[in-house]
């Protein structure tokens, strides 16, 4: 039965790319297999040569993992869509197989801790330049662009301060300077922000996230303009080899099935929790983008439908209140994870941003008092009960003499 040619999101999430087998199962099926066969040596040598359309090695593709990619790419309004191992192999293969020595890479510098060390660390060992952008400098972002470019690299909102990147002036910007715009989704999902249709050319994804959603596996995805992923990133997967399991995609599929659902609630409970932050006392400062002091809560508000799953916030008395912050929580679980059903908690200074150095934080506002929270399902009277004992446990002890 063939689909409509158009579904809404909600409605892609449960039927977006299904093919079922002869057998007509409800549930997508898996395909725990390495290899395929041939129906002869001819059909196998037609499959090698790309004459016929033929599973060849899961390495290459697997039905499962395709269902996984087929729906991915509609969501997103992608013409094609490469499932990986993990979002990091994602962020890696998307730009490894676009780039040669010497290249020029611009990102942002809110960049997450990993993504960080590709640009900064392996990209100049093999020959190719980068430059950072504060996420909120245009002139920055004109000035770094003005040179030819091969690649913008940048995520928005950023992880963990949830900076906001112009992805229309930036893509504009870059594909100036003859450059492609890959952009981490992450945060916000294609279900609050739609990279492509603001003019950016890859997304990617760690399907470990909202995705799944629930703490099982790790996967990723790249999406973009068929040409490019077939004539481009394809060869690169192919033959090194970030390769999502059938297992792990069937996994994504059912956690695509609640995906929207669960966003739209976490985000209503984010958006109350923002605000319940910013009344105590003990919270020097609260960052979500859909409140009015957000820096850039307009430039939020025209790319995204809304304020996403996270918020951070900074503690008045840095890493010792931050601490007892921590520990004192009893139902939010301390997890350097986020985009989960649960809702976790984590200290970026000493946990995912710990090894880009204290200058590079201090430049980022990631200071010893932020704490990154990302927002799950529970009750919101038991996830305020539990916020409100921590913040409490994380004002300054009192003198003794008191």
């Amino acid at each position: 039965m063939a689909q409509p040619p158009y579904l809404h999101p909600g409605t892609e999430l449960l039927h977006g790319g299904v093919e079922r087998t002869p057998y007509g199962e409800t549930s997508e099926a898996i395909f725990p297999t390495s290899g395929f066969v041939y129906d002869s040596a001819a059909q196998a040598e037609a499959t090698f040569v790309g004459t016929e359309d033929h599973y060849q090695y899961t390495r290459f593709g697997n039905p499962t993992v395709t269902a996984l990619e087929r729906r991915l790419a509609r969501i997103e309004g992608a013409e094609a869509c490469r499932a990986t191992a993990t979002g990091m192999a994602a962020v890696h293969a998307s730009m490894l197989c676009h780039l040669r020595a010497g290249d020029h890479v611009v990102a942002s510098r809110a960049l997450f801790g990993s993504c960080h060390w590709i640009v900064s660390t392996l990209l100049p060992r093999l020959g190719i330049s980068h430059e950072f952008v504060d996420a909120g400098d245009q002139a920055g972002w004109q000035r770094a662009l003005s040179r030819p470019t091969r690649v913008v690299l940048l995520e928005t909102p950023s992880n963990p301060m949830l900076e906001i990147v112009d992805l229309g002036l930036v893509s504009a910007l870059a594909h100036q300077a003859g450059a492609i715009v890959i952009v981490d989704n992450v945060f916000a999902t294609p279900l609050l922000q739609r990279p492509l249709e603001l003019g950016a050319d890859v997304v990617v994804y760690s399907a470990t996230k909202h995705m799944d959603g629930q703490g099982r596996v790790l996967g990723g995805a790249v999406l973009g303009e068929r040409t490019w992923v077939e004539e481009e990133l394809q060869p690169y997967l192919r033959n090194t080899g970030p390769t999502l399991s059938p297992f792990n995609a069937w996994v994504l599929l059912k956690g695509l099935e609640t995906m929207g659902v669960r966003v739209e609630a976490a985000c209503r409970r984010a958006a109350e929790i923002a605000d319940f932050l910013a009344a105590h006392p003990a919270v020097a400062r609260v960052w979500y983008p859909s409140r009015s002091d957000h820096p850039q809560h307009a430039l939020a508000m025209r790319q995204m439908s809304a304020g996403g799953t996270l918020v951070t916030f900074e503690l008045w008395g840095g890493k010792a209140a931050s601490f007892r912050f921590l520990d004192a929580l009893r139902l939010i679980v301390i997890s350097n994870n986020l985009g989960d059903a649960r809702s976790m908690v984590t200290h970026p200074a000493t946990t995912t941003h710990m090894r880009i150095g204290a200058g590079e934080r201090a430049r980022l506002g990631i200071g010893d008092g932020v704490v990154r929270l990302s927002v799950g399902l529970e009750d919101m009277r038991d996830l305020t009960a539990d916020l409100g004992r921590a913040l409490e446990a994380a004002a300054e002890p009192k003198q003794a003499a008191e």
